[in-house]
């Protein structure tokens, strides 16, 4: 089985996706993680396109975790069995990232690139209630809904992921 869970910051996408992984025996693999070194500091685009290549190539079987267009985006939907679409609210996934903050602060989260504390600044906020939902990433979930609507999942509230899980057989 190979899934892709992608969308939102704040969605929930990595917490879904640990739990996607678990329940098909597939290695994870978080792309914040790869995108991040230690204190937040971006890696090297050839380097991180080598670690997601790699992680691809390298099972028969796996689930992802993040957009990041310029990492193998269009082969990892293309390759996929089901992608899953965490498309929340703005306003929603603030909450989230609320929450997921005052829980992780001062600390690195399980998903997280290792050295890289969560942290709530002006930035990602601007980025989860604006820069992150620009035309041209909505445009690309829609466009994405029409050309794999076989295997594409939409996710819009906590109430449809409570029924995607229940599907699925994933723990609550």
């Amino acid at each position: 089985m190979k899934i892709a869970v992608i969308g939102y910051s704040g969605s929930g996408k990595s917490t879904l996706a640990k739990k996607l992984g678990e329940k098909y025996g597939c290695d994870v693999l978080h792309i914040d993680s790869v995108h991040f070194l230690p204190g937040w500091v971006e890696r090297e685009k050839e380097d991180e396109q080598k670690i997601v290549s790699g992680f691809l190539d390298s099972r028969e079987s796996w689930v992802t975790d993040g957009n990041y267009t310029k990492l193998s985006y269009e082969r990892r939907m293309e390759e996929a069995d089901m992608i899953v679409m965490m498309l929340f609210n703005r306003f929603s996934c603030l909450h989230r990232v609320v929450k997921r903050y005052k829980k992780y602060k001062n600390s690195t989260r399980p998903d997280a690139a290792e050295g890289c504390n969560e942290k709530l600044d002006p930035e990602f906020i601007t980025w989860v209630l604006w820069r992150g939902r620009k035309k041209k990433a909505r445009q690309r979930y829609k466009d994405l809904q029409k050309r794999y609507k076989e295997k594409a999942v939409v996710i819009k509230n906590q109430k449809q992921l409570v029924e995607f899980e229940k599907r699925e057989g994933l723990p609550l």
